[in-house]
């Protein structure tokens, strides 16, 4: 007698779907298979049993200050766990920013302390590093023990010139220690060069934003990270990745055996940089900007083609009031949006079902190559025996209209908005629990749990 059987279901995985009962016993996958019986059972009858997803990047908290970054994003970590859980997101990786002077050791268990009360997703941390110092520099080999196997920097700080042989440095030992390294691309003095340009010219409404983070910033700072990891052999993870040429240079990196791997997000593969223009066009701010259609051809190849290996969401939403806010400007704005609870679905709509990539790859981006990057496979990131039952009851022909009204996170509103599709999750199950059903989070908050992980492993494809 299993915990719970979840019956008449497609159990898909990266390499097959097929239809098969799984048995869950202790928050484990017991039996998938064969004959069994269910303390409680869930008739999913018609339905796709997907893994849970991994969202690596996401902004829960509100971070100290010291970064010279707004930082005022309305979803705590249990709403946004709510908004994961509502979306089949059932581990979540949050951006640990530091205080200035507080060691990366010490912003793990700060945020972690927050976390737990709240988190009703599972989830683990990976700690910014905005400063180089010795100290912080040899506290990073001793993060793997600690459970944690990821680090981020930002090339789009105005500091990270004046500190780049540190930050080759932190490379070089997370690498060597079995830590993926996170970095976002976008270089600072190509913004700050274009951004003097349209402010001369009197340019400074956010409508002119994209033009204010070019294209030319993006690769040249992607090509600055392939560099790193070519000369310190240390894996590297490019973040949000938005262009046709950045991933360009990825693919060519990953032609020579470089050990870079690409991230993208909801907002290039369904949006364009012509909504700036519109009246409200400052609610779609995200860092970097919208592209053209024909970067959103080329990430959509990218997944289909096994050269983007994670789609998360960097969600960090804010209220509609404050992105519309009219003082702001290309040089003050509000980065980010609400994206957790939509991503699993309008990736199945605009992806599975328009054809453009399989349903293994839609298992492959949203969980199995994320567990194996962040250390979390095969614990999470597959349904298999013996792994976490993380498990999706997943509707393929629920036709649904995006309305902030559905939406659990605190954000009052989605870039989406109105936008129909068609698959949604009806069942999502955390470690053998049911904490979403009939539309409602019903998991308890505080019962997500920290998790600890081991090194970094190559994804599956690309």
């Amino acid at each position: 007698m299993f915990d719970l059987v979840i019956r008449g279901g497609r159990v898909v995985t990266v390499a097959a779907a097929a239809a098969a009962d799984v048995a869950i016993s202790g928050g484990k996958i017991a039996q998938i298979g064969g004959a069994m019986r269910g303390l409680e059972e869930i008739n999913a009858s018609g339905r796709l049993l997907l893994p849970g997803c991994i969202d690596a990047h996401v902004h829960l908290s509100s971070p100290p200050g010291g970064l010279d970054r707004p930082h005022r994003w309305v979803d705590d970590f249990r709403s946004g766990s709510s908004a994961a859980l509502a979306g089949g997101v059932t581990t979540v990786g949050n951006m640990t920013f530091l205080a200035e002077g507080e060691m990366p050791m010490a912003g793990l268990e700060r945020e972690a302390d927050g976390a737990r009360t709240q988190a009703i997703a599972d989830l683990f941390l990976h700690p910014v590093i905005a400063e180089t110092t010795p100290e912080v520099l040899d506290q990073i080999p001793r993060l793997l023990d600690a459970g944690c196997s990821s680090i981020k920097y930002f090339m789009a700080f105005p500091g990270f010139d004046a500190q780049v042989a540190g930050y080759v440095e932190a490379t070089r030992r997370a690498g060597a220690t079995g830590l993926l390294t996170l970095i976002h691309c976008e270089d600072f003095a190509l913004m700050a060069d274009a951004t003097a340009q349209l402010t001369t010219a009197g340019r400074t409404s956010l409508r002119y934003y994209a033009q204010s983070r070019p294209v030319v910033a993006e690769v040249v700072a992607t090509e600055r990270a392939v560099a790193m990891a070519e000369a310190t052999g240390a894996p590297v993870y490019v973040v949000h990745l938005s262009s046709e040429r950045a991933l360009a240079v990825c693919a060519a990196a990953r032609a020579r055996g470089v050990p870079v791997y690409v991230e993208t997000r909801p907002l290039y593969l369904h949006l364009t940089a012509e909504r700036m223009a519109e009246p409200d066009g400052a609610k779609y701010v995200g860092q970097p900007p919208l592209r053209e259609q024909t970067d959103v051809d080329a990430l959509w190849a990218g997944i289909r083609q096994g050269l983007v290996h994670t789609v998360c969401t960097d969600h960090a939403p804010w209220s509609l009031e404050a992105k519309l806010d009219p003082s702001l400007t290309i040089t003050r704005l509000r980065p980010g949006v609400e994206n957790l609870q939509t991503m699993l679905p309008m990736l199945y709509s605009e992806g599975v079902r328009a054809g453009r990539i399989t349903l293994g790859r839609l298992v492959e981006v949203t969980a199995t190559n994320a567990a194996r990057l962040f250390g979390l496979y095969p614990r999470k990131g597959v349904i298999a025996v013996g792994s976490d039952a993380d498990i999706v009851v997943f509707d393929p022909e629920r036709r649904r209209t995006i309305e902030a009204s559905m939406l659990k996170s605190n954000a009052d509103y989605s870039v989406y908005e109105g936008v129909a599709v068609t698959g949604w999750p009806e069942v999502t199950i955390r470690r053998g629990e049911v904490v979403f059903r009939d539309d409602e989070v019903v998991g308890a908050p505080g019962s997500g749990a920290l998790l600890r992980r081991g090194p970094t492993m190559p994804p599956l494809t690309g």
